[in-house]
C-alpha cells in the first residue's frame, strides 16, 4: 500500500508560471484568487492524503452494497462525504449566487486531480453533481435553479445522468423512455442503465437528469428532451414531499471502482416517475452535452491522477526493494531496483508523461475560464474552440495513456504488483473504466476527427498548430543544449502533426472510411504532441532557473519525453496516412477463416 502525496510543487509551477495565473485573475470575479491558491491546494491536498486516501483500500474491499432497492456505501464513506460537502469542495467553481466559491476551473482542476488520484471510487459522486450544476445554470428556469442547485452545491443533495438503456448503449438514438405530460410536470416510464450513484446513501435526496421521449417526439437524437427527476419530489416552499416513483433495481458487479455504485434504475413502475422538462422539449441530448463534456475532461483528469498515484507507489517499492546486482558492478551486490536502468525507464516513462498530460489538462483548463468570462467575444469564441478540440485528446489520450502507465508501473513491482495486498492491482482495476465510460476511446476519436477537425476545416487545429510551431522557434533560439534537442525532437512532431492533418483533410472527400480507420491514431498523435508541446514550454522555463532541483528535474524530464515520447509521432503519422487500406482490406468472413475445420479446406 502507498500514501498519496499530492503534487503540490508541480500545480504551482503550472498555475503561476506556466499559465500566468494573473491573467487569469483579470477576469470577472477572479481578483482575489491569486490569495487563495496555495491554502486551497494546501487543503485540498491535506483532505485527499488524509481522509480519502486511507479509505481507498476500504472501499475496494467493502464495495457497494444492495438490498431491496437500497444502496449501502463502504464503511466511512458517508462520513467522509459529509466532511467533503462541509468543506465546500463541491461548490469550489460554482457562482458565489448559489452558495458555490466562484473560483477559477484551473484550480479545480488541480483539486479534481488530488480527489481521483486519493479515491477515484469516492470522486464520482461530486463530480456528478457539478455536471447537474453546471446542466440546471445553463438551461433551467430561475425556479428550478433556484430549487435545486442550492442544495446540489451544498452536497445537501447529490445529482446523476441517466442516459443509457439496454438497447441504446453509447447509441442515444435508440433511447426508448417515456415522458408523458400531466399538468406542470411529465410523468417517466422506463430503465436507465449504467447510473453512477443512482442511489447511496449519502445524501437524502438525489436529482437525477433524465433523457426520455415525449410522446409526439421525432425519432433519433432530434426527439430526446431532458428532464430534472428528483428521487424524493420537492415541495413549492423547497421541503422533501413523497418518494417518486423511481427504484434502483440492481447495481452492477465490476472490475473495479468498487465502491462507487453502478445502477440500474427503473422509472413508472407504479404509475410514472414525476419529472420537470429541463430546456425545451427534444433539445435534451445538446443539454445533456454540457454535461457529458464536464464528464468527459473530469474523466481525462481521472486517466493522469490514477497514473500518478501508481507512480508514487512503484516509486516508493523500486526506493525499498532490494534485488539483483548493478549491472556496473564488478562483485556481485545486491542493489536496490531502482538503481537498474529498465526500472529507472519505467519511472521516467511515468513521470514525464504523467507531467504531461497534467499540462495539457491545465492548459485546457486556462481556456474554460476564458470562454466562459472574458469579456472580449472572440476571445470567447476562439477559446471555445480550443475546448472543443482538446476535451476529445484530454478524455482519450489521458484515460488510454494512463492505463498503459498504471500497468508500467505494476511492471515495476513485478510478481508482487499481481498481489492485491500491495494495491496497485486495485489501481490496474479503478483505471480501466475511464477508457469506455462518457465515451469510449473511438468514440471521442470520431468527435475529434469529424466535428472538431473536418467540420472547422482545420481551422483551429491549424491555429494551435502554429502556437507550436512559434515554441519549437523559441527552444531553438536557446543556448541551452537540452532545451536546442528538445525543440529539434518537438519540431519533427509539429511537422508530423501538420502533414497527417493536411493528409486527412485532403482524403476525407476520397476515402472517409480509410480516413476514419485512422481517427484513434490521429487522436493519440494530437495527445503526444500537445503534450510535448506542454514540457518544452515547461523546459524553457526550467533552463532558465537552474541550479534549483525542481527545475533541474523538469528539464531533464522534458526531454527524457522529448527523446522517448515525441518519436511516436512519425510512426502514428504512418499509421495513419498509410493504414487505412490495410486495416478495412478483410471481408467479414476473413476474420474466421483461420478456424474454419480442415475437412473444408
Amino acid at each position: 500500500m502507498s500514501e498519496y502525496k499530492a503534487p503540490l510543487r508541480d500545480f504551482h509551477f503550472l498555475i503561476n508560471e506556466m499559465l500566468d495565473f494573473a491573467e487569469i485573475a483579470k477576469l470577472p470575479g477572479f481578483e482575489e484568487a491569486p490569495d487563495i491558491v496555495d491554502p486551497v491546494l494546501e487543503e485540498a491536498g491535506n483532505f485527499a492524503s488524509n481522509v480519502l486516501a486511507p479509505l481507498n483500500a476500504v472501499g475496494d474491499r467493502q464495495g457497494a452494497k444492495w438490498s431491496d432497492g437500497n444502496v449501502t456505501t463502504p464503511k466511512g464513506f458517508k462520513e467522509a462525504y459529509r466532511q467533503f460537502a462541509e468543506a465546500g469542495w463541491i461548490g469550489l467553481p460554482i457562482p458565489p449566487d448559489y452558495g458555490g466559491q466562484g473560483l477559477p476551473q484551473v484550480l479545480a482542476t488541480a483539486t479534481l486531480e488530488m480527489w481521483n488520484a486519493s479515491n477515484l471510487g469516492f470522486s464520482l459522486c461530486p463530480l456528478l453533481n457539478q455536471g447537474a450544476i453546471e446542466a440546471i445554470l445553463l438551461v433551467g428556469t430561475d425556479e428550478q435553479k433556484k430549487r435545486y442547485v442550492p442544495n446540489l452545491v451544498s452536497g445537501k443533495w447529490a445529482g446523476t445522468m441517466d442516459l443509457t438503456e439496454p438497447q441504446a448503449g453509447s447509441d442515444l438514438a435508440q433511447v426508448r423512455t417515456k415522458a408523458v405530460p400531466q399538468g406542470d410536470h411529465y410523468l417517466l416510464s422506463g430503465n436507465k442503465i449504467f447510473i453512477t450513484y443512482g442511489e447511496h446513501d449519502y445524501t437524502e435526496n438525489i436529482i437525477h437528469l433524465a433523457l426520455a421521449r415525449t410522446p409526439n417526439a421525432p425519432e433519433g437524437v432530434k426527439g430526446i428532451s431532458l428532464f430534472i427527476v428528483p428521487k424524493v419530489n420537492v415541495k413549492a416552499d423547497g421541503s422533501l414531499g413523497e418518494r417518486n416513483d423511481i427504484q434502483c433495481a440492481s447495481i452492477e458487479h465490476k472490475l473495479g471502482i468498487h465502491a462507487s455504485p453502478t445502477c440500474s434504475i427503473n422509472y413508472g413502475e407504479k404509475g410514472g416517475a414525476v419529472g420537470y422538462l429541463i430546456g425545451k422539449e427534444n433539445e435534451g441530448l445538446k443539454y445533456m452535452f454540457i454535461m457529458m463534456n464536464l464528464a468527459r475532461f473530469s474523466v481525462g483528469i481521472q486517466g493522469y491522477a490514477q497514473a500518478d498515484l501508481a507512480y508514487q507507489m512503484a516509486l516508493k517499492y523500486a526506493k525499498d526493494r532490494v534485488q539483483s546486482k548493478d549491472v556496473a558492478a564488478k562483485e556481485w551486490t545486491p542493489v536496490r531496483i531502482i538503481e537498474h536502468p529498465d526500472v529507472r525507464r519505467m519511472l521516467m516513462d511515468l513521470k514525464s508523461q504523467v507531467e504531461a498530460m497534467r499540462a495539457v489538462a491545465f492548459y485546457t483548463a486556462v481556456a474554460l475560464d476564458q470562454a466562459h468570462l472574458n469579456p472580449d467575444p472572440k476571445i470567447r469564441e476562439e477559446q471555445q474552440a480550443i475546448i472543443e478540440l482538446f476535451t476529445p485528446i484530454v478524455k482519450a489520450w489521458s484515460t488510454e495513456l494512463g492505463t498503459q502507465l498504471v500497468s508500467e508501473a505494476l511492471q515495476v513491482f513485478g510478481g508482487m504488483g499481481f498481489i492485491e495486498e500491495t494495491g496497485i492491482a486495485q489501481v490496474y482495476r479503478d483505471v480501466r473504466i475511464a477508457q469506455i465510460y462518457e465515451g469510449t476511446t473511438g468514440i471521442q476519436a470520431n468527435d475529434l476527427l469529424g466535428r472538431k477537425f473536418l467540420k472547422d476545416m482545420g481551422k483551429t487545429a491549424t491555429r494551435v498548430i502554429t502556437q507550436m510551431q512559434a515554441t519549437v522557434k523559441e527552444l531553438d533560439a536557446s543556448e541551452n543544449d537540452d532545451v536546442k534537442a528538445i525543440g529539434k525532437e518537438l519540431g519533427k512532431a509539429v511537422g508530423a502533426l501538420g502533414e497527417t492533418s493536411l493528409w486527412l483533410g485532403s482524403n476525407a472527400m476520397k476515402d472517409l472510411k480509410g480516413v476514419f480507420a485512422g481517427a484513434v491514431p490521429y487522436l493519440m498523435l494530437w495527445g503526444y504532441v500537445a503534450g510535448g508541446w506542454q514540457m518544452a514550454r515547461a523546459a524553457l522555463i526550467a533552463a532558465r532557473k537552474s541550479g534549483d532541483p525542481f527545475y533541474d528535474a523538469k528539464l531533464v524530464t522534458a526531454r527524457y519525453y522529448a527523446d522517448h515520447v515525441l518519436p511516436k509521432a512519425l510512426g502514428l503519422k504512418h499509421e495513419i496516412t498509410a493504414g487505412g487500406k490495410s486495416t478495412l482490406a478483410l471481408s467479414e468472413a476473413q476474420f474466421d477463416l483461420d478456424r474454419v475445420s480442415l475437412a473444408l479446406v
